[in-house]
């Protein structure tokens, strides 16, 4: 079994999004719940590719389609929080990337949450695997880690 990551820092993460905590995402346990975690995830991940111009939600002739994902938990966020949701790239294969993403309340250097997502690209009507587009790896090549 491998160690447990540790937080990773600030800097290592290449494109943020600001992203308020709501009041309904405090569980009963007075913090953010960890379902909310995935959520913030989907949103700097597919509000990064909208922006770009490279995923229109109800038109994309290819959808990314989620096969994996895990988050790892250092700190709890809670409402009233901002959060900032750095993101990178830590892979780009044929039809699928990697998006590895580091959750961090307001200003702090390290990572409250991080994990990953991994998208397969596939037809939006057939749902089978395709070759990433071209437009899509040009937007994700500045987000790019050095070992991707």
């Amino acid at each position: 079994m491998s160690a447990r990551p540790l937080p990773e820092l600030r800097a290592g993460y290449r494109h943020f999004r600001v992203i308020s905590t709501r009041w309904m995402d405090n569980d009963v346990y007075g913090h953010v719940n960890n379902v909310q975690y995935y959520s913030f995830f989907d949103t700097v991940v597919n509000g990064y590719l909208i922006a770009e111009g490279v995923l229109d939600p109800h038109a994309s002739a290819v959808i990314g389609l989620v096969v994996e994902t895990k988050c790892n938990y250092f700190e709890s966020l809670t409402f009233p929080d901002e959060i900032q949701a750095g993101l990178r790239v830590g892979r780009i294969g044929g039809s699928s990337v990697r998006y590895e993403i580091g959750l961090f309340r307001c200003e702090d250097t390290q990572a409250a949450a991080q994990g990953h997502f991994v998208h397969v690209y596939v037809d939006r009507a057939t749902r089978r695997p395709v070759a990433l587009p071209d437009a899509l790896r040009r937007a994700l090549a500045p987000l790019l880690t050095q070992s991707g």
